[in-house]
């Protein structure tokens, strides 16, 4: 299935919040969109891998998406393997999207940075030839373009793209995983969460400072190593 723009997320709902309101646009322009997320979340503290499952579905429905795939790599402990970039690499040679968008290798989530790393290796091998004939599956075909979201840590974006029309249906998006955004029981203050803000908090202020800075109201950040042709990611306007 030839899709339009896929995102490589570590985790269920690391794409809705970093690049939801992208992927709504899209998706609502015509677009094929897909994900591939590299685990279930098992590990997280809130909730079970069947709710994160449960809840995954609900998300892909709202979307819109035309694929959803799942690594099953182990959730905590993803590692740059070469049996987890080859098998990324043939997920890249299948769907031939345009454009890859996947997490920047700057964070502090370990699996975000490992799921960075695999997803710009990925992006080159799906792109050789002979590895694709070793693979005996599809044939070579490399991405245009990798972009990298933010995730813990900011970045100077290269540009950022404007997702003030689907704000709400954005935050209805990450809604879907309730149970990582209620507490679990009364012990639960959220001390898990990083600096003090929730994920729905931490979302807006990221929104709204980047959007800010190119002067709409909610903006998602983008970041590209090196110069591009603004062309090459016209859809993303």
């Amino acid at each position: 299935m030839k899709l339009d723009l896929l995102v490589i997320a570590a985790h269920p709902d690391d794409a809705e919040i970093c690049v939801g309101g992208t992927l709504l646009k899209l998706a609502a322009a015509g677009r094929r969109v897909g994900i591939v997320d590299l685990t279930r979340g098992e590990m997280g503290t809130r909730g079970s891998r069947e709710d994160r499952d449960r809840e995954t579905r609900h998300a892909s429905d709202l979307i819109g998406l035309a694929v959803r795939e799942n690594l099953e790599l182990p959730d905590g402990r993803v590692e740059v393997t070469l049996d987890a970039r080859e098998r990324l690499a043939r997920i890249l040679r299948f769907h031939k999207p345009e454009l890859v968008l996947a997490h920047h290798v700057d964070d502090l989530h370990p699996d975000h940075v490992a799921c960075g790393r695999l997803a710009r290796e990925a992006w080159y091998l799906s792109g050789l030839q002979r590895l694709a004939e070793l693979d005996g599956g599809p044939g070579a075909a490399r991405p245009k373009r990798l972009l990298h979201f933010a995730g813990h840590v900011p970045f100077e974006a290269t540009f950022v793209v404007d997702v003030g029309a689907f704000w709400e249906k954005k935050r209805e998006l990450v809604n879907c995983y309730q149970t990582q955004l209620v507490p679990s029981g009364a012990a639960d203050r959220g001390q898990h969460f990083l600096f003090g803000a929730d994920i729905l908090a931490r979302m807006e202020t990221r929104a709204r400072f980047y959007g800010e800075r190119v002067g709409v109201r909610y903006g998602e950040p983008l970041l590209h190593a090196g110069p591009l042709l603004l062309g090459d990611v016209a859809m993303l306007a």
